[in-house]
């Protein structure tokens, strides 16, 4: 385990390497300039020349990105260019923002999407079933940002039981959990959707499995049967698609974060790329990819969990 898990992280290498430098040279040849939009439009050229040497903009390419990457090893990944302040330093202080509203959003995603996938194969081809995959078909198909909408016309401004935007501060302070409840929903639908059809689908081929008539056959309840015998063996494709959702998530939070005015790293994110604030963007890019690979790492660890027949060498 020890030394799959030490080849998975060097792994990362060639990974966080390719993503760096996709996203440099997408953003050198994205219209805009950073110096014009900082001096604005009618700035004079000697204005706009001196702020491209004082960012490093006038550099050739391969200096550019030399010094973002030697910088980005040592953990610097240099200086925002709208609030001046490290990139490091506004993602350290938005990073636990959007996972909390992710980690939020997944324990939707997981209640709501296995338990229709499981009720909805112990009852298949029932009008539960049916109505279960009609409800997960609309989850995947209907935007974010429209469900968005919809749910703060109900609950905030015609009900208003729950708070329209902000966070309200941490998870754990009174009544901040009401902050949380439309965006990390709204951010669990599609989710749950995904689940609850691979959960319903692999949930069938192991409730046809010859174990699993064995157990009913000795007289164990359906309960027992279904939670400790079938829905273990059935989690290891669920726990996969659940991984890579997870990390959707946290790169897809800036439609949920803008609508919901939350304090997260892809609403920076969003921000820094009408601004071209490329240092922000840069970072931003490449923690999101990070926490991606590492959560897909942390999938294969659970493997071993769910099935002791898996070994890896």
């Amino acid at each position: 385990m020890l030394r799959h898990i030490m080849r998975r992280l060097l792994s990362l290498v060639p990974v966080m390497l390719g993503v760096s430098i996709t996203v440099f040279l997408i953003l050198q040849i994205t219209p805009g300039d950073p110096a014009r939009l900082m001096a604005g439009q009618q700035a004079d050229p000697q204005v706009l020349q001196n702020i491209r040497t004082e960012l490093g903009l006038n550099l050739p390419l391969h200096v550019q990105y030399w010094n973002f990457l030697t910088g980005a090893l040592q953990g610097d990944l240099g200086r925002s260019y709208r609030s001046g302040r490290p990139v490091m330093q506004e993602i350290r202080n938005r990073l636990p923002n959007t996972i909390e509203l992710a980690v939020a959003g997944m324990v939707f995603a997981l209640l709501l999407g296995l338990t229709a996938g499981v009720l909805a194969a112990y009852k298949r081809n029932t009008l539960f079933d049916t109505l279960t995959m009609i409800g997960s078909l609309l989850g995947i198909s209907m935007p974010g940002f429209w469900i968005a909408i919809l749910l703060l016309l109900l609950f905030s401004l015609n009900l208003g039981w729950l708070p329209a935007s902000g966070r309200g501060g941490s998870l754990w302070t009174a009544g901040s959990w009401r902050y949380i409840l439309l965006p990390a929903f709204t951010l669990s639908l599609s989710s749950a959707a995904v689940l609850a059809r691979i959960t319903r689908a692999t949930m069938i081929e192991v409730l046809n499995q010859e174990y699993i008539k064995t157990a009913r056959a000795k007289g164990l309840g359906q309960r027992t049967v279904i939670i400790k015998h079938a829905l273990k063996n059935a989690m290891i494709p669920v726990v996969t698609i659940a991984g890579i959702q997870f990390g959707d998530m946290l790169a897809n939070t800036a439609i949920i974060e803008t609508v919901f005015a939350w304090p997260g790293i892809s609403r920076v994110g969003v921000q820094a790329i009408a601004a071209r604030d490329f240092p922000m963007v840069q970072g931003v890019v490449l923690f999101t990819a990070l926490v991606f690979v590492l959560m897909n790492l942390v999938v294969d660890m659970l493997y071993v969990y769910l099935d002791p027949r898996i070994k890896y060498e």
